[in-house]
């Protein structure tokens, strides 16, 4: 009787999550957000490479951005100047990122997305992380660049 019990629930639980997940599994993306998602994926592919030029060319020279473990918002050097030490001294081994919300105004669009990774230092020491994301991105020309984001 107790092992039906655990089952029951084990099954339960897996259908909570499933009713949880299904929302956005099941969203319909329009072009345009299509397009914007492409371009994430595209700057994500660059970074977990370790392309450091390539990554920084969908940076916006008016970049402001304020990750979790920053006190205050930094600008596109400042950012870069930490991204291209911590492409130099470590490797992403995999990574995923899945869409929540993508909302598009003319010209900028506003990405909220989660996105987990495992890196590699340079001293062997491997590194799991993952949070939330949000990029606000202007569109210049094909390319929608980073002009501003948020997350850990």
């Amino acid at each position: 009787m107790k092992q039906f019990k655990n089952f029951s629930t084990a099954i339960v639980v897996v259908f909570m999550f499933l009713i949880q997940a299904s929302p956005l599994a099941a969203q319909e993306w329009s072009s345009a957000q299509k397009e914007i998602w492409k371009n994430v994926e595209a700057y994500w592919t660059l970074f977990a490479k370790g392309d450091f030029d390539g990554f920084q060319s969908y940076i916006h020279t008016d970049y402001r951005g304020w990750s979790n473990s920053s006190a205050m918002p930094t600008t596109k050097k400042s950012h870069g100047k930490f991204l291209e030490y911590s492409m130099e001294n470590s490797k992403i081994l995999v990574y995923e990122i899945t869409p929540v919300a993508i909302q598009v105004y003319g010209n900028y669009a506003f990405v909220h997305y989660y996105f987990k990774m495992i890196e590699k230092e340079n001293e062997g020491k491997t590194t799991n992380s993952s949070g939330r994301w949000t990029d606000i991105l202007l569109k210049q020309g094909d390319k929608w660049l980073i002009v501003g984001d948020h997350g850990g």
